[in-house]
Formats: structure tokens, C-alpha cells, sequence
């Protein structure tokens, strides 16, 4: 398997399970939101006040093809929002394993609230809104092809199962 790929809601673990997953199989992990904010010299946050959400969705998606259309073994997390793109999805989908962290709101709510770097969520960072926002992706995150409960596990719980949903053998 060449490429697994984490999609969820910003707070489900993508980023921190990347990580696990990349130590357990020692396939390196991209967090491509870390990677645009190195190659951009910009963190996230400036590049949604300074450039608008749709230069950053333009990057995101070359980001994300780069990484695909590479031949080499990687774990990549996904921004919340990388998923809504159809070109992104069908790349995805066709040329990935694609595992949806599935987290409900108040679980959501719980892990991002010491953050400040989540433009869609600041300064309206309610389980109503994060609600609305799960409610516009869900049948787009519902097409990946294991989908991974997180709710009141711990991470490594939640590597484990991803290690077992994948088939993984050490």
C-alpha cells in the first residue's frame, strides 16, 4: 500500500495519528497543512486573512496532487476541508486508502478549544457550528473507505484500529 490517507473534522486526530501510524510503520507522515505553512513561510491563519480561503484551497489541492502523484510510501492528514474538493476526493479515492476520523461535535469542541489556528471556527467556535460544518462534509467524508470512531479513545487506540481496518501485519 502506497499511500493511507487521515480525513476529518480539524480536532479529530489526523495530524497526531499520522504521526503514531508513521512510527508503527515506518512510512513517513505529511500533515499537509504543516507542509503548505513551510512552503508558504505563512501559517494558516495569515494565509486565510492575507490570501482568502479559495488561494488556500487552490495550494492545497496542487499540494495534494504533488503528494499522490509521487511514488513514494506516505501517510498524509488532511486539512478538515482538503476532502470537499471533487478533483482532490476522486484522486483520493482512486490512488489512496482513505480513513475518516469520525468525531462528533462536543468531542470536537472538547480538543480544539485551547487552539487559536482554526480559521473556519474563530471567534464562532460553538458545538453548533462545528455541527453545521460536519453536516456540509459528512456525505463527502462518508466516501472514504474505512471510516474510524474516535470519541473517548486515546490515540493509540485509534492507530490500532486504523492498523487493523488497513490489515497491517508487522
Amino acid at each position: 500500500m502506497k499511500k493511507i490517507t487521515l480525513i476529518g473534522m480539524m480536532g479529530s486526530g489526523k495530524t497526531t495519528l499520522g504521526k503514531i501510524l508513521s512510527e508503527k510503520t515506518n512510512i513517513s507522515a505529511i500533515d499537509i497543512d504543516e507542509l503548505i505553512e513551510q512552503n508558504e513561510n505563512s501559517t494558516i491563519t495569515d494565509i486565510f486573512k492575507t490570501q482568502g480561503e479559495e488561494y488556500f484551497r487552490k495550494i492545497e489541492a496542487e499540494t495534494i496532487k504533488e503528494l499522490i502523484n509521487s511514488n513514494a510510501q506516505q501517510i498524509l492528514s488532511l486539512g478538515g476541508g482538503a476532502f470537499e474538493n471533487v478533483k482532490t476526493r476522486e484522486l483520493l479515492l482512486s490512488n489512496s486508502v482513505v480513513i475518516y476520523l469520525e468525531t462528533t461535535p462536543v468531542e470536537i469542541l472538547n480538543r480544539i478549544q485551547k487552539t487559536n489556528n482554526r480559521p473556519l471556527l474563530k471567534n464562532n467556535m460553538t458545538i453548533e457550528k462545528i455541527n453545521e460544518i460536519i453536516t456540509k462534509r459528512k456525505d463527502n467524508y462518508n466516501l472514504a473507505h474505512h471510516k474510524i470512531l474516535t470519541d473517548g479513545k486515546t490515540p493509540s487506540k485509534i492507530a490500532e484500529e486504523i492498523l487493523g481496518a488497513l490489515g497491517w501485519k508487522n
